[in-house]
C-alpha cells in the first residue's frame, strides 16, 4: 500500500523558536517557510514539516505520514482494518493530497498522495 514514509508533521507553538532549533537538528535551511509550515528536506531522510495548527486540530505529538498512491483507497483500507478516520482527504495544496486515521490505542497515521 505504501511507498515509504513522505512527511513527519511536528506540532508547534513557537515557529521561529522550533523553526530555529530543527534547522540547527537537521542541518539544512527550510525549503518551505510559511506562517502555516515550514518545511525541511534532510538529505536521505523524509521531510520534516512543522506545523502551528497541529495542536489546534489535536495533534499531540508528530505525525507520520506514509506516501500511498491513491489516498481515498489508502483511508478506507486502513478503516476496513480497524482505524477510525481522523481527518478526511484534503488538498493540502498543489493538488497534495494527505488524511490521518487513528488506530485503537490512538495513535495517528497519516496518508500522502503527491499530485
Amino acid at each position: 500500500m505504501t511507498s515509504g514514509i513522505r512527511t513527519i508533521t511536528v506540532p508547534v507553538k513557537d515557529l521561529e523558536g522550533a523553526k530555529a532549533l530543527y534547522t540547527t537538528l537537521l542541518g539544512v535551511a527550510p525549503y518551505v517557510d510559511q506562517p502555516y509550515y515550514v518545511g525541511f528536506r534532510p538529505e536521505g531522510a523524509p521531510e520534516v514539516g512543522l506545523d502551528p495548527n497541529g495542536h489546534a486540530q489535536g495533534s499531540t505529538g508528530p505525525i507520520t505520514y506514509w506516501h500511498v498512491a491513491d489516498a481515498a483507497a489508502a483511508v478506507a483500507e486502513l478503516v476496513a482494518a480497524g482505524a477510525t478516520e481522523r481527518q478526511a482527504v484534503r488538498d493540502v495544496g498543489g493538488g497534495n493530497l494527505t488524511a490521518t486515521v487513528q488506530d485503537a490505542d490512538g495513535n495517528i497515521i497519516g496518508v500522502f498522495q503527491s499530485a
